[in-house]
């Protein structure tokens, strides 16, 4: 990873999620990716996984994004190219525009949204998660097998049939010291150095800290199935939860980017 002192990146999935592209200006052109001033790509972290999309210069040469993922310090963007392509001259002050994989993302947003509905389900400390964009797991600290796949499928689903709106708040790191309940997975913190931390709330249902993307109602998600539910060791088990078959998950898929433009 190089050494050199990189600015932080504007996050403008964190201001809205379902923005699908902006102009930016390359800070960087590094070994390990490319930095910008801003962008719409989400970069891999808290087990949800980075964008993938392109990047359009002024003369219309593209370059496929394979990655997205922080810099060392945790604070800059790096946009890794996809591997076995001619990559276009790039410099620093450079224009770009950046474009998501809408449809990508919009599953990932949609799967993770169902994991924050999943943990409301199961009110103990979560050990972990991952969330790609056809599957996604999380791990509870539960050493007995109290959980039941059809019953936390039927439960799960009509959480997401009442349609709860999604909302962003924003704390001080001394009101999150006053509730150290919101926080749920185990050893999570927030960044050093925040003036504010980013809650994503679901009324009714769950509130707690979190970076990643997510729809902006819970029927956005769309029919699920538990997968399977795993024991990983005395104290963890693990739920898999995957899109339902021929539920219209298509239609779904395809709404996000009409509810920025509403």
């Amino acid at each position: 990873m190089s050494d050199t002192l990189l600015p932080p990146t504007r996050k403008r999935f964190d201001e809205d999620a379902y923005l699908d592209r902006c102009g930016a200006t390359v800070l960087a052109v590094l070994p390990e990716g490319i930095v910008l001033d801003e962008t719409v790509c989400y970069a891999r972290s808290g087990g949800q996984a980075g964008d993938t999309g392109t990047l359009t210069l002024t003369d219309g040469s593209t370059i496929a994004l394979a990655e997205t993922v922080y810099a060392a310090d945790r604070s800059a963007i790096l946009h890794v190219p996809a591997p076995g392509q001619t990559l276009p001259a790039l410099a620093t002050g450079n224009r770009v525009t950046v474009a998501i994989d809408w449809a990508r993302r919009h599953r990932l947003m949609r799967l993770h949204t169902c994991l924050h509905l999943l943990g409301s389900l199961i009110p103990v400390p979560v050990t972990g998660c991952n969330i790609n964009p056809d599957t996604a797991r999380i791990d509870f600290d539960l050493p007995e097998s109290t959980l039941d796949k059809a019953d936390l499928g039927e439960r799960l689903n009509a959480l997401i049939a009442a349609n709860t709106p999604v909302r962003i708040d924003r704390i001080t790191p001394e009101q999150l010291a006053a509730e150290p309940d919101l926080v749920r997975t185990i050893g999570a913190a927030p960044p050093v150095g925040t003036s504010q931390i980013r809650i994503i709330e679901i009324p009714g249902i769950d509130r707690q800290p979190c970076g990643g993307t997510h729809v902006a109602a819970v029927g956005e998600i769309g029919p699920v199935v538990i997968g399977k539910i795993e024991k990983k060791s005395r104290t963890n088990r693990r739920v898999v939860v995957n899109f339902a078959e021929a539920a219209g998950g298509a239609l779904a898929a395809d709404a996000g980017p009409a509810r920025a433009a509403a």
